[in-house]
């Protein structure tokens, strides 16, 4: 078999050598990843004699049937998911380079519905015209047909490594907007590796069937990174069921399309707005792995997401977070999706949903319904930098509806901002990645679920607090008097309202005479305006106070430098 190495160095020379002066950097991936597609499709229907067969299926049965069964016909008897109906491919183009554009879009219509929607959503029509009007759509039909990819030479998974391999280059090279839909290796295979880091004894053995979804999937990485994990270190011989949903045209198609040539069933990769057009409805998964966008505003999605809030069965009945963010929007997707039996979440954030949102608000809300729920595992805080297009902090969450019976009741925080190597060369913000030491070392603190200097655990109730409101009394400006109502109770002062966070953990009576009473001797806590509220403080729960140094070591130090300076002036002037 080929190494998927020399491959990818081969397409990237005919995409180098074509496209240069042409295109710019950025958009070299839009056009030669659809190529790629083209010509793998191409070396499938080759062998076999299947393209003949299918022309002539097709010929056969075109005047006899209706429209939407030839299809069928021609799949069952060539025995792909796909087909191509036209006389040409990449190949057969070259015989006729005065008629190439006019035979290149013949090529593209034969092909069946499936790789017809791929391509429309690659929107190539304004790549080929360019590429023709300057007289390279025939050097580059050209320039792949040398490139073999028959079956027989390069198989599903080298294929896959491939696209992979030329996803990763390509988005490299346009890294301003990379992180939208690409999401860093390093990152992936850190979060893949904490999804199945535990349960592995269900998952040994004949039989097992899985499936990995993601609502955001992109490029399709965590999916395929995920598979390939599932195959590599858990077990070679499961059934893993791959789906996802994508909202970018282009991105869906490059995702699809890396189902396609990858063997994959195309079909489990949809098109549309997970939040305000949901393709999996009442579907179950056993794992859910994405990276949504940060900070992405959900008001074209408003009026969907508030009608379905309002049900009380709804995916988003837990409580809506402010529209200028959806982030928590997707995670409420992704465990209306769990299954009865337990299924595992891992989802990229950045600090906003830890703690955005007072109590009885929106995110808080969320928060409160996922941690009562006893569903939040684990937090991990990862290092800056490690994101192509920001450089804040960000984090990694894991979630359960079936956790181990230690881990119950409680969550795990883990610090890994330091647990990190520099880059050889940076990619717009990125300048650092996770190594295997350090995700080996992520991994075996998560799974040995201790307290240590980066690993932190805490009861479910330690997260929550109830805001209360603290009253004072209203006087009366010419008497001094405290003014009441019918029934005698003091009226408030709405003026010197204020209102104070009591953790859960404690009694609120007791806060009140240690904390509020000694201060304010005539307040009192008005207990019908509790509500209570759940935030997570990650930084605050690393915090190391370090002692300010004496007086003394300052001046002692400053004593010495002047000392060592001077020692350094005599040598200079001979002294």
């Amino acid at each position: 078999m080929a190494n998927y190495q020399e491959l990818a160095n081969l397409v990237w020379n005919v995409a180098d050598d074509v496209l240069r002066g042409l295109f710019k950097p950025h958009e070299y991936g839009d056009i030669t990843l659809p190529f790629l597609v083209l010509r793998r499709l191409d070396c499938i229907l080759d062998e076999g004699e299947r393209k003949e067969k299918a022309i002539s299926t097709y010929d056969q049965y075109n005047d006899k049937v209706a429209e939407e069964l030839l299809p069928p016909i021609i799949l069952r008897e060539i025995k792909t998911s796909f087909y191509n109906t036209s006389p040409y491919d990449l190949s057969r183009l070259k015989a006729d380079p005065n008629n190439i554009y006019l035979n290149f879009q013949n090529y593209l219509n034969g092909f069946s519905q499936d790789v017809r929607d791929i391509i429309e959503n690659f929107n190539l029509d304004r790549f080929i015209e360019r590429l023709h009007n300057n007289n390279r759509l025939f050097i580059f039909c050209d320039k792949f047909t040398e490139v073999d990819l028959h079956p027989n030479k390069v198989d599903n998974h080298t294929m896959g490594q491939v696209f992979e391999e030329l996803l990763r280059r390509f988005s490299e090279m346009s890294n301003e907007t990379s992180g939208e839909h690409y999401t860093p290796r390093d990152v992936v295979r850190l979060l893949v590796s904490l999804l199945f880091a535990e349960h592995r004894e269900d998952l040994s053995g004949q039989g097992v069937i899985r499936s990995i979804f993601d609502p955001c999937c992109g490029t399709g990485g965590m999916l395929t990174i995920g598979k390939e994990y599932f195959r590599e270190q858990i077990n070679p011989d499961a059934d893993i069921r791959l789906l996802g949903q994508e909202l970018n045209a282009q991105t869906y198609a490059t995702c699809k399309s890396d189902m396609l040539i990858t063997g994959e069933d195309p079909d489990n990769i949809r098109h549309g707005s997970s939040l305000s057009n949901d393709q999996f409805q009442g579907e179950r998964f056993d794992y859910m792995i994405t990276n949504p966008p940060f900070g992405v505003s959900w008001k074209s999605d408003a009026a969907a997401v508030k009608t379905e809030a309002q049900n009380a069965n709804g995916r988003f009945s837990a409580g809506t977070p402010r529209t200028s963010d959806g982030s928590l929007l997707f995670l409420q997707h992704m465990l209306s999706k769990m299954e009865d039996r337990g299924s595992r979440v891992g989802i990229v954030f950045n600090g906003a949903p830890l703690f955005t949102g007072d109590a009885g608000g929106g995110e808080s809300e969320i928060r409160r319904w996922i941690i009562e729920k006893d569903w939040l595992e684990c937090i991990i805080a990862l290092p800056e930098f490690i994101f192509f297009n920001t450089g804040i902090p960000t984090f990694l969450w894991i979630l359960n509806n079936n956790k181990l019976e230690q881990r119950k009741g409680s969550v795990q925080l883990i610090n890994a901002v330091d647990f990190w190597e520099p880059m050889d060369r940076g990619l717009g913000e990125k300048r650092r990645q996770i190594g295997n030491r350090h995700a080996h070392q992520l991994i075996e603190l998560y799974t040995n679920f201790e307290e240590s200097e980066h690993s932190k655990i805490y009861p479910n109730d330690f997260f929550g607090y109830t805001k209360v409101t603290v009253e004072r009394p209203l006087i009366d400006e010419e008497t001094g008097e405290v003014l009441r109502d019918r029934r005698g109770n003091p009226k408030p002062d709405t003026t010197l309202r204020d209102y104070e966070r009591v953790s859960l953990t404690e009694d609120i009576d007791d806060y009140d005479r240690r904390e509020i009473k000694p201060h304010l001797p005539d307040s009192w806590i008005d207990r019908k305006k509790d509500k209570v509220g759940y935030e997570i403080n990650f930084n605050q729960y690393f915090y190391e106070n370090t002692s300010l140094r004496s007086r003394q070591e300052i001046a002692d130090e400053m004593l010495a430098l002047e000392r060592k300076s001077e020692g350094l002036l005599n040598e200079v002037w001979g002294l």
